[in-house]
């Protein structure tokens, strides 16, 4: 939910670095799900399967967050 949350709170700012700010915030949030994920398998709450395909997920959605924040900065 903080991924999304946070890349729609700012596209809702008024300027370019405040959208900065909050794709670096779900950056985070990725990064926090992941260390959820990982301590999840550990735990077997995930299989190991099933954590590997949701990471794999988290590293593309990270890659994205930081294209979209190169882009920024061009602008």
């Amino acid at each position: 939910i903080s991924i999304p949350s946070n890349i729609a709170e700012g596209s809702e700012r008024k300027t370019i670095p405040d959208f900065q700010r909050f794709i670096n915030i779900a950056q985070g949030s990725a990064g926090e799900l992941r260390t959820q994920i990982y301590i999840s398998r550990e735990l077997n709450i995930f299989s190991d399967l099933d954590a590997k395909e949701l990471i794999q997920e988290l590293k593309s959605i990270s890659k994205m967050l930081q294209s979209l924040h190169s882009s920024l900065k061009k602008l």
